[in-house]
């Protein structure tokens, strides 16, 4: 059952990180990076990684995308035209770049040896969290803050714009 999540999860995360690239509409392309962190999230859970789940979730997917996402709704991002132009020399140069990587990344894991046995972590969630609020209490929300001061420092650029 695990093998089977893992595969569809998986196919999912290569089709919603190609849309991420491929895409015209930047909105969409954001939206479909968050699908793909939430399925790097449920790959990190099936490894038995609660933790880095529940950060891929609560930091890249639930703050940093919705960042993105507010950006460019603010700025209103027009959408990508596409050129009237024909560029055959940079189509063929990048079909051949993909299929060079494509083939280089076959080879790379068809020369892999199979690791052994890892040994188990010690740790949980509640040891990181616990780190967190106790001696890393004021780095951490020193970069809330610094964050802050970002988000506001953007809307302050956008505004004398407009």
């Amino acid at each position: 059952m695990e093998l089977a999540v893992f595969y569809l999860v998986g196919a999912a995360a290569l089709l919603s990180g190609l849309v991420a690239v491929a895409h015209k509409n930047p909105v969409v392309n954001v939206l479909s990076l968050v699908v793909t962190f939430f399925c790097v999230a449920v790959n990190y859970a099936l490894l038995g990684a609660e933790f880095l789940a529940a950060a891929q979730i609560l930091i890249y997917a639930g703050a940093i995308m919705v960042l993105f996402l507010f950006v460019i709704m603010l700025l209103n991002a027009p959408s990508e035209d596409r050129d009237a132009v024909p560029r055959p020399f940079q189509k063929w140069a990048g079909l051949l770049l993909a299929a060079g990587a494509a083939g280089g990344g076959t080879l790379l894991v068809l020369s892999l040896q199979p690791a052994s046995a890892a040994t188990p972590m010690t740790g949980s969630a509640q040891a990181v969290g616990r780190l967190l609020v106790n001696p890393y209490l004021f780095a951490f929300e020193l970069i809330s803050v610094l964050l802050l001061v970002a988000l506001v420092g953007a809307l302050v650029l956008v505004k004398r714009k407009h």
